[in-house]
C-alpha cells in the first residue's frame, strides 16, 4: 500500500521545534579525530532514548494530540523509533502501541519494556512488523505514525541539523545514515529552509540492506534482497512511494554502501579511539568516512552518531574482534 505523504511545512518544522525545545536539551556537535582526520560529529547517542528518533516521535505525538487529545496512536519500528514513540507517550500523556519484529534488538526491548505502552513482537523483519500495525491502526481506527514515512517525524528529525548549523557553521559535507529515510529527509528539509545547499550530503547504507539504494536506481522495493546486519535500525525496506524516497531523488543525494566488515570495525575503533558507544545504524557513518566513501578530503566533514543502542553482548563481540 502506497502511503502519500507531504514534506513538512514551515509551520510543522516550526511545531516540532516548540515540542522538542520545551522536552529535550540539545546534543553538543564536537570533534573527533577519524585516523587523524578531524571530523564533526553530532552526539544523538547522549538522548534519553540511546537515539535521535525521539525527535521525530514527539514531534509526531504532539501532532496527534492536538489533532484529538483522547486519541492513541501505533507504530512499527526496529526499536529506536519504537523507544521515540514510548517516551514521547509518556511525556505527553498519549497512549501507544508499539510493533517490533520478534529478532528486535535484546538491547532495545528491553528498554521498551521499562514503558507504559502495550508491545507487540511480530514477524522476522521489520516489514512484517509495519504491516501488522498498518493493519492493526485499520482495525483500531488509531493513528499510526511511521518511523519516516511521517510529514511530522520528518519535521522533528529536521531540528538535528537545526542544531548542528549553529553549533558547527563550519559544517561543510555531513555523511547520514539512511534505512527508510525519515533523517536524511530532516536534513534536506532543515538545509532548504536555511538556504544552505552549499552543505553537501552524502547517505549512507550497510551493504547487506540496502533498499533505498536500489529503489533509487529503479528497483521494486519488494524486489531488493536485505541480508542481517549489526545495523538493525537501517534493516529492512521502506516504504513504495515514500516520501523520503522523492526528497533524496530530488535533491540528487548520492547513497554509499558500507560493508558489514567495516561496520563491526567502526563499532570497536569508536570505542576504543574515541569513547563512543556507537550503535551499527550510526556506526555506519562512521566507517564510510574512515573508509573513504566520503571522498572529499577538502571539506570539514560530519555525521550524525544516531544511536547507542547496542546490545552488551554483541559490544563484548565486537570489542573482541581484530581492528584488522
Amino acid at each position: 500500500m502506497i502511503r502519500h505523504v507531504l514534506p513538512p511545512t514551515s509551520e510543522q518544522l516550526d511545531a516540532a521545534r516548540r515540542v522538542i525545545a520545551d522536552h529535550l536539551v540539545p546534543t553538543p556537535t564536537v570533534t573527533i579525530y577519524l585516523r587523524d582526520r578531524p571530523v564533526l560529529v553530532k552526539l544523538e547517542n547522549l538522548q534519553i532514548t540511546g537515539a535521535f528518533k525521539i525527535r521525530g516521535a514527539l514531534a509526531a505525538v504532539d501532532a496527534a494530540r492536538r489533532d484529538d487529545a483522547t486519541g492513541a496512536v501505533i507504530t512499527s519500528s526496529a526499536g529506536n523509533h519504537g523507544l521515540g514513540i514510548a517516551h514521547a507517550s509518556s511525556l505527553l500523556g498519549v497512549t501507544a502501541t508499539v510493533v517490533i519484529p520478534a529478532n528486535a534488538s535484546a538491547a532495545k526491548v528491553k528498554k521498551l519494556r521499562h514503558y507504559d505502552i502495550e508491545l507487540i513482537q511480530f514477524g522476522r523483519s521489520y516489514d512484517d512488523a509495519q504491516r501488522h500495525a498498518l493493519e492493526l491502526a485499520v482495525q483500531r481506527s488509531i493513528r499510526y505514525i511511521s518511523p519516516f514515512n511521517d510529514t511530522n517525524v520528518i519535521a522533528g528529525q529536521a531540528t538535528v541539523f537545526d542544531e548542528m548549523l549553529l553549533q558547527a557553521p563550519e559544517l561543510e559535507h555531513i555523511a547520514v545514515s539512511v534505512g527508510g529515510g525519515g533523517l536524511i529527509a530532516g536534513v534536506l528539509v532543515s538545509r532548504e529552509e536555511h538556504g544552505r545547499s552549499d552543505i553537501r550530503v552524502t547517505g549512507v547504507q550497510p551493504v547487506e540492506s540496502s533498499a533505498m539504494y536500489h529503489v533509487l536506481r529503479g528497483v521494486a522495493m519488494d524486489e531488493v534482497v536485505h541480508h542481517p546486519t549489526i545495523a538493525d535500525g537501517l534493516a529492512g525496506g521502506g516504504d513504495e512511494g515514500s516520501v523520503t524516497n522523492e526528497l533524496i531523488a530530488r535533491h540528487g543525494v548520492s547513497l554509499v554502501l558500507v560493508p558489514e566488515i567495516e561496520i563491526r570495525r567502526a563499532v570497536r575503533e569508536a570505542a576504543e579511539t574515541n569513547g563512543l558507544i556507537l550503535e551499527g545504524s550510526a556506526a555506519a557513518s562512521y566507517a564510510a568516512i574512515t573508509g573513504d566513501l566520503i571522498n572529499d578530503t577538502m571539506s570539514r566533514v560530519g555525521f550524525v552518531a544516531t544511536g547507542r543502542n547496542i546490545s552488551h553482548e554483541l559490544l563484548i563481540e565486537l570489542l573482541q574482534e581484530p581492528l584488522g
